[in-house]
């Protein structure tokens, strides 16, 4: 293993880049981009053809991101298998909306084994040639949705390759595992050496020695060695002799697989000119850049990423997963749950500082890694603006340093973190992405901040807030002066939001010198950590239709609205939607249910997606129940309950250690042990066909 500090930034350089990439190729991603098009549109690129409010999902990330879980959930103590990311995929995804293109059974490869699984189809035969055909098989997809297991095995470009076919081999065989094997080893010989020819051979000796995809990337070689100076006459050679012409489907890899030969050696070991060759050449743009990102993020470093590139991503990417609270990744939080993997897997011990760093059930920004700004914000950047700094720490060797540029009395800025995320904040509605709060009423936001004011006759202030997303009301506590030359901290308990979601919190920092005393400095902000039980409310009276869901639930299958002031679902399938937090562990969770037809009217906690939750509330006529979802239903408990249609009734589900209990209108009326899941999420939906109204959520997390 590579010394923790260098390991955890080639993580950070790696992932950044794989989402540098993808932001870079995407715009020019659907087919009309030809190669000639980007050419005559674009010439040759040097930054980002859009400037997003925010970048929307990506397949591209999803995956990599998601289907990893499945060491996590499943391959923790033992080699991994396909199943186990099978497992994955049937867990995390929305059935139809995000994730991956669900472009139909037979046309894109990723729906088709998503299919194939929900049918009973297992790993790898979902994937395999003899089940859906070569040309299906061997589609781009086995290769970009593999960058992470390349991370989590640095060094070892064989077992990263073994990790990547495993994988890829859910959705793909042939070539489309090949690309896998050859992605991941490429990633993996990327923390060893910079050297793009080193790397390509690394990766080759992961692939049969017969196989078209050795064939089209050793050509690629060959040409390169020819022409060392001119990328688009190979790029001519590709559509000539590897074009899409010759390997048919929607997005054959051969063809891509040379496109990213092509730009690792054309960008003769710089970052960007790899990732913007990838672009310009056409076909799959975000995926290629995507995958030479990863790579040439690892070899070149933190160092290696423009400013222009990396700056805009602002520690913030974007998922589109089952859970809302997943899907709002905080870069340099997800790199150490990564790096965690690494080390486990090594079978070496994790490092202390990064055991005490790790922390996925709070929100935690410590601004260590180099350039980390955690996704922290500005409302005035004229102002003010941010950036990281090593010169000021309150601990360790890192602080986000917010330079105040002459500001005067009444002057204000609000430095947050966004929690939460509606269809307003983003520019599209690429792969659907859909949010749950990451912070909420009851829990404790805390900060550390030191001043070095340069001029001005006046200390500015900062006061606590928050803002709630559907009235868009700034709730403030009150201002406390900074201190000259010595760190402060800020306390801030966050107070009820009646029913709202939270959408930002963080400090208001204003001005108090008189005009002609203009303030300049800087305030350094470290140790930023938002934790404590939550205990809120979800008012559906002040929620909205978004992403094709309803604020604040991801929902998974039926049709659901809002009207009479209720969430209201209609279903003739299991259908279940989900938010809070992922990592909840013990606590109460309530919700007025009124059941208005069929049978089915549920409440669900502690759930890890689509595959895994306990379940409880009216089951049959005359039924109450607790059902446990693991990959199938299951009663653990049923009671005699009569109970009627269009009545109101407050059901409640109760988590303390193994021991879940139901209680509907006050009453106690089922408990029973189960080991299977300590935490999750929560929700409400329904195992069969019918309708359901539902009302005043609440949730009050409990003591350990």
């Amino acid at each position: 293993m590579i010394m923790i500090k260098q390991y955890i930034e080639k993580i950070y350089a790696g992932f950044l880049g794989m989402n540098i990439g993808i932001r870079l190729g995407a715009p020019v991603e659907p087919t009309i981009w030809t190669y000639e098009r980007i050419q005559k549109t674009y010439g040759d690129i040097h930054d980002y053809a859009k400037d997003f409010i925010n970048f929307a999902a990506d397949d591209d990330v999803n995956g990599p991101v998601y289907f990893l879980r499945a060491m996590l959930d499943d391959a923790w103590d033992r080699p991994l298998i396909p199943q186990d990311v099978a497992r994955a995929w049937l867990n995390y995804a929305r059935e139809g909306l995000g994730m991956f293109w669900w472009g139909g059974y037979g046309v894109s490869t990723e729906h088709t084994a998503y299919l194939n699984l929900k049918h009973g189809i297992p790993a790898p035969q979902s994937g395999s040639i003899e089940q859906n055909g070569q040309i299906m098989a061997e589609q781009i997809g086995g290769q970009i949705f593999i960058d992470t297991w390349g991370f989590i095995n640095p060094g070892n470009p064989h077992r990263a390759a073994d990790y990547g076919e495993a994988a890829a081999s859910v959705s793909h065989d042939g070539n489309g595992v090949y690309g896998a094997r050859f992605i991941c080893a490429a990633i993996a010989q990327a923390f060893l050496t910079s050297d793009v020819h080193e790397i390509l051979h690394a990766a080759l000796q992961e692939i049969p020695a017969v196989c078209t995809y050795r064939d089209v990337v050793e050509a690629v070689i060959r040409f390169h060695k020819a022409h060392p100076d001119h990328w688009r006459a190979c790029m001519e050679y590709l559509q000539a002799e590897w074009g899409y012409d010759k390997y048919p489907g929607v997005c054959h890899i051969i063809p891509n697989a040379g496109v990213c030969a092509m730009s690792l050696l054309y960008g003769e070991g710089r970052f960007d000119r790899t990732v913007e060759i990838a672009t310009m050449a056409g076909w799959d743009t975000d995926c290629n850049a995507g995958n030479v990102g990863s790579i040439m993020g690892v070899a070149c470093g933190l160092s290696g990423l423009p400013a222009k590139y990396r700056d805009p991503i602002n520690d913030f990417i974007v998922c589109s997963g089952i859970s809302g609270y997943l899907n709002n990744l905080n870069v340099p939080s997800y790199i150490r749950e990564v790096a965690f993997m690494g080390y486990h897997l090594a079978g070496e011990p994790v490092p202390d500082d990064l055991k005490n760093s790790y922390r996925p059930n709070e929100t935690y920004f410590d601004f260590e890694l180099p350039g980390s700004t955690h996704n922290i914000r500005l409302s005035n950047p004229f102002l003010c603006k941010a950036s990281h700094s090593t010169e000021v720490a309150y601990r360790g060797t890192g602080s986000l340093c917010i330079l105040m540029d002459r500001m005067v009395r009444g002057d204000q800025c609000r430095i947050y973190y966004k929690p939460f995320y509606t269809r307003e904040d983003f520019s599209d509605e690429r792969y659907s992405p859909v949010f749950s709060p990451t912070v909420y009423s009851g829990q404790t936001m805390s900060v550390m901040l030191y001043l070095d004011q340069w001029n001005g006759n006046e200390t500015p202030g900062v006061a606590p807030y928050i803002r709630t997303c559907h009235d868009k009301v700034l709730h403030v506590e009150g201002y406390v002066k900074l201190v000259q030359h010595q760190w402060i901290q800020v306390t801030y308990t966050i107070p009820d939001t009646d029913g709202d979601v939270i959408d930002e919190i963080g400090l208001i920092l204003e001005g108090y010198a008189p005009g002609k005393f203009k303030t300049l400095g800087n305030v350094y902000l470290d140790e930023f950590t938002i934790s404590g039980k939550a205990a809120y409310t979800i008012d559906p009276k002040k929620q909205m239709k978004n992403f094709a869901a309803i604020t604040p639930f991801s929902m998974d299958h039926g049709a659901w609205d809002l009207y009479d002031g209720t969430l209201n679902l209609m279903r003739c399938e299991p259908a279940l939607a989900y938010t809070g937090n992922y990592y909840a562990k013990n606590y109460r969770y309530s919700a007025t249910v009124i059941p208005r037809h069929g049978n089915s009217h549920l409440l669900l906690g502690r759930a890890l997606g689509a595959q895994k939750a306990y379940l409880a509330g009216l089951g049959a006529p005359g039924k109450a129940v607790i059902l446990k979802n693991d990959f199938g239903f299951t009663t653990l408990a049923e009671i005699d309950f009569s109970w009627t249609h269009d009545t109101a009734y407050e059901i409640a589900m109760e988590f303390t250690g193994n021991r879940i209990q139901l209680s509907i209108d006050s009453q106690p009326l089922l408990s029973v042990a189960d080991d299977s899941f300590d935490h999750g999420m929560i929700g409400c939906g329904s195992c069969e066909m019918g309708r359901t109204s539902f009302d005043h959520f609440v949730f009050q997390e409990l003591d350990e």
